[in-house]
């Protein structure tokens, strides 16, 4: 079966540079605005292990969902206004939580995420003035908004699902490592070999190791940003009440001792490998790994 033509368009989006200078104000002006790293680590969903914004979208989105089924059935005006309501008020923290993850995509997903955005800005446009019209005792105009706007979110749902899916953007880039890895110790190196206080790539069963070396003690993790893919080697250490390397693309910040998350926009935790020094060389595990 063929793709849909709306994909192509969707996926022009990506290369569309005119789209970078709003994109680079846009940013500018959710970095002023979030600016606590407390606050973003919250809103990017640090806490819960994943983004807030999917879950907090779910309410707008079944809010304005029901009301344009009560629309259909005579005597709902009143019900289907509240649900509006409900739906332009709550599309608040979830538009929040959705700009702060979108300020620290690549470009080609700001791009399609701009357009997502501004449909639903437009969406709750258009739901707002439905509920003026209905206060004013129009409601059949209050009822074609409705549906304009019920419209308008189905095209921002399809853009976000191609930014979710196709260009995997909140998306935990390290899901595969526990199944690609091999099961039980792999060499690693010697430990002579390792410059103490230096991050190293190190490859292993033809996967990217992060290899940190403090004395006898050597941490590895996954190589990979779980965030966004960015090569944790190139990062630097940090010291966040424990040592952490901090990703040089996005700034997610990683425990080296356990590889939890302590600063997003990550929200997942890298994959941890155990290690072992046998006659001197440096053996790597990983548990669950197959």
């Amino acid at each position: 079966m063929k793709e849909l033509p709306l994909l192509n368009i969707v996926t022009s989006l990506e290369d569309s540079r005119w789209l970078d200078p709003v994109v680079q104000g846009v940013r500018g002006a959710v970095n002023s605005i979030v600016r606590f790293p407390w606050l973003r680590d919250v809103l990017h969903g640090v806490p819960l292990g994943h983004p807030v914004h999917p879950l907090a979208v779910q309410i707008p989105l079944g809010a304005w969902t029901s009301a344009a089924v009560l629309d259909a059935v005579p005597g709902s005006e009143r019900a289907a206004s509240l649900l509006i309501g409900v739906g332009a008020i709550s599309a608040v923290p979830s538009a929040v939580a959705g700009f702060t993850d979108w300020s620290d995509l690549h470009e080609q997903q700001q791009r399609v995420g701009l357009v997502h955005a501004a449909a639903n800005v437009t969406a709750t446009g258009l739901y707002l003035a439905s509920l003026v019209q209905r206060s004013r005792g129009r409601q059949t105009h209050g009822k074609v908004l409705g549906y304009l706007g019920f419209a308008t979110v189905a095209v921002s749902g399809f853009l976000g699902g191609h930014l979710s899916y196709r260009q995997a953007a909140g998306a935990n880039h390290t899901e595969d490592v526990p199944h690609r890895f091999p099961v039980g110790w792999q060499p690693l190196a010697p430990l002579n070999e390792l410059v103490e206080g230096k991050l190293e790539r190190r490859m292993v069963a033809d996967m990217p190791l992060l290899v940190f070396r403090q004395g006898d003690d050597v941490h590895v993790l996954s190589d990979v940003c779980s965030h966004l893919s960015g090569p944790l080697h190139e990062g630097k250490i940090e010291e966040r009440g424990e040592a952490c390397v901090v990703c040089p693309w996005h700034g997610s910040a990683f425990s080296l001792r356990s590889g939890e998350v302590l600063g997003g926009p990550a929200t997942s935790a890298q994959p941890r490998f155990s290690t072992r020094v046998v006659d001197g060389a440096v053996e790597v595990s990983l548990p669950g790994a197959g």
